[in-house]
């Protein structure tokens, strides 16, 4: 099957070229076009291996979606999701909370982004085309998910990280990271702007 279409919903160097990497000039290892749909490609095709399991018998949907939370670490910035997501109030808390604070969302996000993953199953994902923007790229691709009609579902990909990883999901022109700073907005409004109260909920949530 074609690595971008998969049905539904990298490589490790060693430590003498990690080494050699260091030294290139970092505009020499600049994301490509090929970097980003790899990226893409990789997490689609661990994704269609999880659901084969279950489908086989072989993983239950209960260890399928813990898996399906960890592809979405695997492979999302979630550090800078999580600094995103806070707004104005990551510029103006100690390290250590913001760190408690990346922590704890990064667990709420990957359950409640990772999990939708098994809505994949019987479907297909296909890329259908790549853009630059900027220094990141745009990967946008039609979902063919069982009972809804096809919408579209866009990949914002960077290596800002140090690596390729996806930041932002656009879900039939929803947008994900501003979804996503609303609600951490309105939680700290809530919650009078107090951090600790505010990664006690999403602790909650997850």
């Amino acid at each position: 099957m074609p690595p971008a279409s998969l049905s539904r919903r990298a490589v490790l160097t060693s430590a003498a070229a990690g080494v050699g990497l260091a030294a290139v000039p970092s505009q020499l290892l600049a994301l490509t076009q090929a970097g980003a749909e790899g990226l893409l490609n990789q997490l689609l095709a661990e994704i269609n291996k999880v659901i084969a399991d279950v489908e086989a018998g072989r993983k239950s949907e209960t260890a399928a979606i813990n898996d399906f939370r960890k592809l979405f670490v695997k492979y999302a910035d979630t550090a800078f999701m999580a600094y995103y997501a806070l707004g104005r109030d990551a510029r103006s808390i100690s390290k250590p909370k913001l760190r408690e604070f990346t922590a704890a969302f990064q667990t709420y996000i990957a359950n409640t982004y990772g999990s939708r993953f098994r809505e994949f199953i019987g479907g297909t994902v296909t890329i259908k085309s790549t853009r630059k923007a900027g220094s990141d790229y745009q990967i946008n691709a039609s979902a063919n998910l069982v009972g809804q009609a096809p919408f579209d579902v866009t990949f914002i990909v960077s290596d800002k990280s140090g690596q390729p990883r996806f930041y932002n999901i656009y879900i039939a022109g929803l947008n994900m990271l501003l979804t996503e700073r609303d609600s951490i907005g309105q939680m700290m409004d809530r919650n009078g702007g107090n951090i600790d109260k505010t990664i006690a909920q999403l602790k909650a949530k997850s």
